[in-house]
């Protein structure tokens, strides 16, 4: 049973990744690409979508290290505050 738990977790994080790639492809695309007019990617296009998708994964992490540091401030409190509730008076 503990092997399904898992596996379904692994699909939901995978649809949760998917999900996310094509929010930022989408949204990459839609501000970079402009024109329809040949087939190739122009230079312009193809460094706006690279400086888009760099925006987005140091936007990721940056949010990532602040969600980190608020849990261990978190931990730090309940731990303090475990430590006070478990003291004789």
């Amino acid at each position: 049973m503990a092997m399904a738990v898992s596996e379904s977790d692994q699909i939901k994080q995978f649809k949760e990744f998917l999900g996310t790639y094509n929010k930022v492809t989408e949204n990459c695309f839609m501000d970079c690409v402009k024109d329809f007019t040949t087939r190739d990617v122009k230079p312009e296009e193809s460094s706006c979508s690279e400086s888009c998708l760099q925006k987005y994964l140091k936007m990721t992490q940056r949010i990532s290290m602040r969600f980190q540091e608020y849990h261990i401030q978190q931990n730090e409190a309940l731990a303090a505050k475990a430590g006070l509730l478990g003291q004789p008076r």
